[in-house]
């Protein structure tokens, strides 16, 4: 079994990523077997913004179906499925290293499928749908350090070939976007959070990060609730204190909505 070195924080962005091929993040998710990450995983864990629990749950079921939580969007969207098989051993596993690391409670869910934070980003990442995945809900009462540690608890997974992407998004402020821009620019205290993630990142400023409502510009604006930020924290906590971080993608859409998106990759 090959082990996995790397993390990931997704920016999913809008569920119109699925079809909308003027989104220049579309290529990006559609490049990731041959760019990005060009190992095959043995299963995949999501961490989704769209999954909000007061106690960790995890999805226990034979294959996912394909949850369509949006609305007003085209018809075609509903019509999509990516029903990949469901990950059982892992959401086991999953459980008892958080339970191990200090958690109280780790919820089963037998009939949750796929949310748009995670099967939009997969279906473009991996079309064939041929991959188990399991997905963790975040806790949008708790803080970015209660995330991190759910994150170290489960960076052994790394070594039993397991890929751990958290899926939200650098900024989500659904209240402030701006549809008169269409050029790709971004507004500037979007921009400016951005670049504040972008900086304390590659600089390895991790304590900073998690502490984002405090170091942060913007941070409310950028973030008026915290479950789109939260997987950001578990991809951190799963890669190690000394993790590297990279910087693999990022661009805008209509003007607050950031895709920027960061690999983690661990020294051994």
């Amino acid at each position: 079994m090959e082990k996995v070195n790397q993390t990931f924080f997704l920016s999913h962005g809008s569920p119109a990523l699925s079809i909308d091929d003027k989104l220049e993040s579309r290529e990006f998710f559609k490049s990731w077997s041959d760019k990005v990450f060009q190992h095959k995983p043995k299963s995949i864990l999501v961490i989704s913004a769209h999954w909000d629990t007061e106690f960790p749950s995890v999805n226990i079921v034979p294959r996912n179906s394909t949850i369509h939580d949006f609305s007003n969007f085209p018809d075609p969207m509903y019509k999509l499925k990516y029903e990949a098989p469901g990950a059982i051993e892992l959401a086991k596993r999953v459980k008892e290293l958080l339970m191990g690391g200090g958690m109280k409670r780790v919820d089963e869910d037998t009939e949750r499928g796929l949310d748009h934070g995670a099967w939009v980003p997969l279906m473009l990442m991996y079309p064939e749908a041929d991959i188990p995945v399991c997905q963790l809900s975040v806790q949008s009462s708790q803080t970015g350090t209660y995330h991190y540690n759910m994150g170290k608890a489960l960076a052994p997974l790394k070594e039993e070939g397991v890929l751990i992407i958290g899926s939200g998004s650098a900024t989500h402020n659904l209240k402030n976007l701006d549809f008169s821009i269409t050029d790709g620019s971004a507004i500037p205290w979007a921009l400016e959070f951005d670049h504040w993630l972008r900086d304390s990142l590659l600089q390895g400023r991790y304590g900073d990060v998690n502490e984002w409502e405090e170091k942060a510009p913007n941070a409310k604006m950028a973030h008026p609730w915290p479950e789109h930020f939260y997987p950001l924290h578990v991809a951190i906590g799963a890669a190690g204190d000394d993790a590297k971080a990279e910087q693999i993608h990022t661009s805008w859409e209509v003007g607050t909505l950031s895709y920027s998106s960061y690999s983690f990759t661990s020294s051994h």
